[in-house]
Formats: C-alpha cells, sequence, structure tokens
C-alpha cells in the first residue's frame, strides 16, 4: 500500500454529497481521485462539482485504474458483494456501505473475496467512530452504570406519504431484491453494529417481522430479540406504519447502578443517570458524518490500526437481521 490512499467511487448517489463524499479529501492521507456512475453526465457533473480528477461511467475501468488503490462503494445493497469482489480481486482494498450486503450469505462470500486478496475491507458501520458512541463505549467500559443488564431501542417512524413513495430515492430501500428488505435494512444496521461495539459477541439472535401497512412489498414492522455472550439482553422494536404525528428514536442502556439514554439517529445527545441524578452529555454537529470513520479506515489501509469495523463484523450484522425477518418465511 502507498502513503497516501486514492480512492475511486462507485456511486454518486445523495450519500456521498455530504456525508461521505467531501471527507475523502479532508483526512489525512486520503485523495478522492475518481467516481463512478452508470450515467456518464452524472459522474461528469459529480467529478466537476466536488474538483475530481477523473470520472468513468464503466465499473471495471474505474476498478482498473493504476492510480487508484481502494474503493469506495456507494450503490444499493444488491451490487455490493459483486463490485467489493471485483475490487478485491484487483486487489484493492474496499470500503463499502451498509448493509453489508443483502443478506449474510453475500457477506460471506465477501469475506471470502478478502482472505484472498491483498486488499482489505472495512464496512461504513461509521457511527462507532462518531465522539457520541465513542463516550457511550467509555461510560461502558468505565462501568459508570455498573454491571450492564439489558438494552431497550424503540425507532418509530410515520407511515410514508404517496409522495415518499414514489420518490426513486426511497423506492429502491423498499424493494427486497435490491436492499435486502425495507427501510429496516437501511436503518438497523447502524443500531445493531453499535450494540456489537458495545457489547461484543453475540450467543443467539432471534425474532419477527412483518407488514402492517401494506403500503409496500417490504416487512415495516420487526421486533427483536439478542442475549451477547457477556450475558446482555436486547429487545428491539422497529415500525415504519406509524401515524403521521408519532416518531421515537431511543435507545437505553440499564446496568446496576443507573442507565444511559440516547437517540441513534437524533441530536448527539447522552443522558447518564445514577442515583436519580441525570448528567447530560452533547456534541456538535458533524459537518460530514462519515468523516472519522473515513480517516479511521484510512489508517488503517496504511497499517496503521486495526479495522474500525471488520467484515467480520458486518457479517454478523446481517445474520441477526436475517435472524430477526426471516422466522415466518416459508
Amino acid at each position: 500500500m502507498q502513503n497516501i490512499i486514492k480512492w475511486g467511487m462507485i456511486g454518486c448517489g445523495d450519500v456521498t454529497e455530504v456525508k461521505s463524499g467531501p471527507a475523502f479529501q479532508k483526512v489525512p492521507n486520503s485523495s478522492l481521485v475518481a467516481v463512478m456512475s452508470r450515467n456518464a453526465e452524472k459522474a461528469k457533473d459529480y467529478a466537476e462539482r466536488h474538483q475530481i480528477s477523473k470520472w468513468y461511467s464503466n465499473t471495471q475501468e474505474l476498478i482498473d485504474d493504476p492510480e487508484i488503490n481502494a474503493i469506495y462503494i456507494a450503490t444499493p445493497p444488491l451490487s455490493h458483494q459483486e463490485l467489493a469482489i471485483a475490487a478485491l480481486k484487483a486487489g484493492k482494498s474496499v470500503y463499502v456501505e451498509k448493509p453489508m450486503a443483502v443478506n449474510a450469505a453475500a457477506g460471506k462470500k465477501m469475506v471470502e473475496a478478502a482472505t484472498r486478496s491483498e486488499g482489505k475491507l472495512t464496512i461504513a458501520h461509521y457511527r462507532r467512530e462518531q465522539p457520541v458512541f465513542k463516550k457511550i463505549k467509555a461510560l461502558l467500559d468505565e462501568q459508570a452504570i455498573g454491571d450492564i443488564k439489558f438494552v431497550t431501542l424503540h425507532y418509530l417512524q410515520p407511515s410514508l406519504t404517496a409522495k415518499e413513495l414514489s420518490d426513486p430515492k426511497i423506492q429502491w430501500r423498499l424493494d427486497p431484491e435490491i436492499a435486502g428488505g425495507g427501510l429496516f435494512h437501511d436503518i438497523a444496521p447502524h443500531q445493531l453494529d453499535l450494540m456489537l461495539y458495545f457489547f461484543g459477541p453475540i450467543e443467539k439472535a432471534t425474532g419477527l417481522s412483518g407488514n402492517q401497512g401494506g403500503l409496500y412489498q417490504a416487512d415495516d414492522l420487526v421486533a427483536g430479540v439478542i442475549k451477547f455472550k457477556n450475558n446482555v439482553f436486547f429487545n428491539g422494536i422497529w415500525c415504519f406504519d406509524m401515524p403521521s404525528d408519532t416518531s421515537n428514536d431511543i435507545c437505553t442502556i440499564t446496568g446496576s447502578k443507573g442507565t444511559i439514554s440516547f437517540p441513534v439517529f437524533g441530536p448527539a445527545k447522552i443522558e447518564l443517570t445514577v442515583k436519580e441524578k441525570t448528567e447530560t452529555f452533547t456534541f456538535d454537529v458533524l459537518q460530514h458524518v462519515q468523516q472519522p470513520m473515513i480517516e479511521a479506515t484510512v489508517r488503517y489501509f496504511l497499517d496503521e490500526i486495526a479495522n474500525p469495523c471488520s467484515a467480520a463484523d458486518g457479517v454478523t450484522v446481517m445474520e441477526i437481521i436475517d435472524q430477526f425477518t426471516n422466522a415466518l418465511a416459508d
């Protein structure tokens, strides 16, 4: 690996405009040198707006560019397996968007390709590198709330409107063939990965899912339980068919001495309650939410630190999702 990571980005969708794309140019020892979209005009426009020197409309041409030594995959999940394997076969390191793939089986094939490649593979579960969640991990490690007993997570979202259902940027997320599932598959990887980050390996995961609203093919309600090997229990409920004025995003970790509560997608805020006294921690809004993870990934690709989110963890997240959503499958 060279002493600078020169990225090629596959996919020029909304996620790359602010959340991730600009960060590749801002972190040390990193440069975004080429982008790719099947729509040549879109690729050219993106490159010009972001001052990127090269653009492609052919995936393999970007992968084979000798200047590029790492690939960022920012396409819908259905293509992650094929693109990651192609890049790894070319000896390029890969940073792939979440969910890692459409299911655990596809994720495992990506892991197998990485073991045969000179390249490395990191999953964009980027919240684990953000200051708010690193602070939660530190509070847990120092036993600020004593021994951890259980975790509850509620994520409730209003039903999609007719306008939202007709939006192509949302439609693919509701197609199980493309996204692996519905909005749960888009949202839950971040939450479940944080649980792995906080509590380590799992012993068992099980759950149920269904479609109550009938607005699209994918499930809109998921309930799941996890037992971690350290005897921590997790209970989560996700519902995407709530009234228009109903939403909730809260995770509460309960220990022998108190609780830690926080939203995963809301304001960067933690409430630590011990002996009926609550202390609040707040954090600045990040301009590019993936920047801390991209910086860690660059350092990993340069052999400076361990993998900030391994492909094995990515597969575990997909296994949990499969367990939560496949229990009623024929």
